[in-house]
């Protein structure tokens, strides 16, 4: 089985230069982890998770405690908190290759990229898990 059969093909994509607001309400309203972050040419650069998101956004934004400086970092740009190094793989790569590459990266998602570097999908690890289990 490889990647292209399980892989989902509804890609999701934010730019560079979105702010962090952008990223935010599309996590709160998707029910997803990840964003592919693509350039001018809708080439792959980068991918953003909800947990990097967490990471460069106050605690206290949509508290009551909030201030304009909770507010601000919410006009981050994406490509400040962007894993700038996406590990990639080929719709052809197996659901094997997959699996060893999120377990020796610790990561949990690989984008699917065309020889072009555009992406094709996103493979997560419950994709994977999914794909073993019957039924």
């Amino acid at each position: 089985m490889t990647l292209s059969d399980i892989m989902t093909v509804r890609i999701v994509s934010v730019e560079m230069d979105d702010r962090l607001e952008a990223v935010k309400e599309i996590f709160d309203t998707m029910h997803f982890h990840h964003l592919l972050v693509l350039d001018e040419h809708k080439k792959l650069c980068g991918v953003i998770s909800d947990r990097d998101l967490f990471r460069a956004l106050s605690p206290y934004v949509g508290s009551a405690a909030e201030t304009a400086r909770d507010l601000a970092t919410l006009n981050k740009r994406v490509h400040q908190i962007m894993n700038k190094a996406p590990i990639t793989l080929r719709p052809h790569s197996t659901i094997v290759d997959g699996a060893k590459l999120l377990l020796a990266n610790r990561i949990s998602c690989i984008p699917v990229v065309d020889d072009d570097f555009k992406p094709v999908g996103i493979v997560s690890w419950r994709d994977l898990i999914k794909s073993m289990v019957p039924g």
